[in-house]
């Protein structure tokens, strides 16, 4: 009986040693909680409700101030950066909502950062933008390590019970690895050749718009363009002057102009892309997509994406240019500019209107294998383990998560059975089953036929 044991204990041990979190590119993961998905996941409401629609959070009739904060959030895959963005309303200048966000530090969490607002900052105090564990790039959250779990957090307030209250519907975060950017292709994606499409729309020249803020007006300007190619009338100069953040004093904060546009009905979201033909799909559903580049091409620009020509070749409107409308430029240069600089776009939707992957039972709904590191550990006596099994809901997979202590020895089997692929969450209690486990390391294993994967638990009492 012991040399299995034995030969069990170093199996782990060698598969723990050799799991370097920091060794591969992880793949980008998008999570959108519209108000239902919201709702579900309170954690705390305070001087807010849901709307008497249903649609939005909103403050209730007797609050100046409230705040919702949502359950913690888990990814299926590590990241080290992060897209916030938002979709909500706030009409007067004096109601407004501000977003903030926490990520796990130590044995608990960071402190709450603020990742934007709108429509005015009306509070006397920002709030941080940074902690020991990372920042927020004015609208990028930057990590200095990889984490797989995140909380949000919505304040609003208003002057008096007179001013309209905001609302917020939709929260988006867009998470990534750096390294998928460091380590792109351009050669790949060069000779990536999407068919051919085109979206009209009603050119805007930014430089034309105004000439005091003409040239700092090029995300605005390309989403104006975007909300004129769905026939939504918008004055360019109002939506920029709209758009411009007061904390920052730019006009290109991301999520604030994804915001913008929300309130003329669009569903948006700030994405990456990492292929042209991944673009092309989204234009092909009805989708549109604002570029932000930069160089060879530009310092840092924003156009919108118009479609391909039947060689392949993207065409874009870019509002820098007088001649902007379906310019091409080099491709090359251009996959460079997007692609080098991350990927990094607007996604827009007709509100209503958005493929949502868990609806259609015949999209993968988890493309990889993994077991994630359990939260919390250390532990006493509980711990949360998580996984994803890959491929379609018609899919099942013969699965094992069991537990083994340092010598090898199995403790407890979580889970034994044929399962449908998605993503699981299965507790852990180290003094179930009539047991007290002592302090000390234990591993759990996943198995899904070949697949075999290790992470190291510490129990702490």
């Amino acid at each position: 009986m012991t040399k299995p044991k034995i030969i069990l204990f170093f199996s782990v041990l060698i598969f723990f040693l050799l799991t370097d979190i920091s060794a591969q590119p992880y793949p980008d993961q998008h999570y959108v909680m519209q108000t239902d998905e919201m709702n579900n996941n309170l954690e705390t409401i305070e001087g807010m409700k849901l709307s008497d629609d249903g649609k939005s959070f909103v403050l209730t009739d007797d609050a100046l101030n409230g705040y919702i904060i949502l359950k913690p959030q888990f990814s299926n895959n590590p990241f080290n950066r992060g897209l916030p963005s938002w979709n909500g309303t706030a009409i007067d200048p004096q109601s407004s909502f501000k977003v903030l966000m926490r990520f796990p530090y130590g044995n608990g969490w960071s402190p709450w950062l603020v990742v934007g607002y709108w429509k005015e900052n009306v509070w006397s105090v920002f709030d941080a933008t940074s902690y020991g564990g990372g920042y927020i790039d004015y609208d990028y959250v930057k990590l200095y390590s990889y984490k797989n779990g995140w909380q949000f957090k919505v304040v609003m307030s208003r002057a008096n019970l007179q001013k309209p209250s905001p609302s917020i519907h939709k929260l988006s975060f867009f998470v990534s690895d750096e390294q998928t950017t460091s380590s792109v292709n351009i050669s790949a994606i060069v000779n990536d050749k999407p068919g051919s499409i085109f979206i009209p729309t009603q050119f805007i020249y930014q430089y034309g718009v105004d000439p005091v803020i003409g040239g700092s007006i090029c995300s605005p300007t390309s989403v104006a363009m975007i909300l004129k190619s769905y026939d939504i009338e918008v004055d360019p100069l109002q939506f920029a002057r709209d758009t411009f953040d007061p904390y920052y004093r730019i006009f290109g904060i991301w999520p604030r102009v994804v915001q913008n546009a929300s309130e003329f009905g669009l569903d948006g979201a700030v994405t990456r892309y990492r292929t042209w033909s991944q673009a092309r799909e989204v234009l092909a559903d009805g989708g549109r997509i604002s570029m932000s580049v930069g160089l060879p091409l530009y310092e840092g620009h924003l156009i919108m994406l118009a479609g391909f020509t039947s060689d392949g070749r993207p065409i874009v409107h870019d509002p820098a240019q007088s001649n902007g409308y379906a310019y091409i430029f080099d491709k090359s240069k251009l996959s460079q500019s997007w692609f080098e600089k991350g990927g990094v776009a607007y996604t827009f939707y007709p509100a209503g209107n958005t493929t949502n992957i868990l609806d259609d039972n015949s999209r993968i709904i988890a493309e990889y294998f993994m077991l994630h590191q359990n939260y919390p550990n250390p532990f006493n006596p509980t711990t949360r383990i998580r996984f994803s099994i890959p491929g379609t809901v018609y899919e099942k997979h013969a699965v094992s998560l069991k537990v083994f202590d340092i010598l090898g020895r199995e403790i407890s089997v979580l889970l034994n059975e044929e399962i449908p692929s998605g993503s699981y969450e299965i507790d852990f209690n180290a003094d179930s089953g009539g047991t007290t486990l002592p302090s000390g390391i234990y591993f759990a294993v996943l198995r899904a036929g070949s697949f075999i994967q290790t992470i190291k638990m510490t129990l702490v009492k």
